[in-house]
């Protein structure tokens, strides 16, 4: 009975912050997005002008591109979520440089 509880409580514990992680931007950039971006095209920053042509469709645009998937970017970026995702997009409008 004592280590249902616990688990249940661990399970509890960790499903919670896996939602407050679909919130962080920040955090699924640097988990999921980073890696790439920095090293390939369009990077985050010094690719102002690419980044421009995309946006230009509009963040919804841009965020279900990435949702779905394209070129060598699997789906969702490699986060684990939709909202993961859209938080991803979100936190790297706000580093375009």
């Amino acid at each position: 009975m004592r280590v249902t509880v616990i688990a249940v409580a661990g399970f509890a514990a960790w499903f919670s912050m896996g939602q407050a992680a679909a919130a962080d931007g920040k955090g699924v950039y640097e988990k999921a997005c980073a890696g790439c971006h920095s090293a390939m095209s369009p990077k985050v920053t010094g690719e102002k002008a690419k980044w421009d042509v995309l946006l230009k469709a509009g963040k919804p645009a841009l965020t279900a591109s990435v949702i779905k998937g394209k070129g060598a970017m699997p789906p969702k970026g490699g986060a684990a979520s939709d909202a993961d995702a859209k938080a991803a997009v979100d936190y790297m409008v706000t580093l375009i440089k």
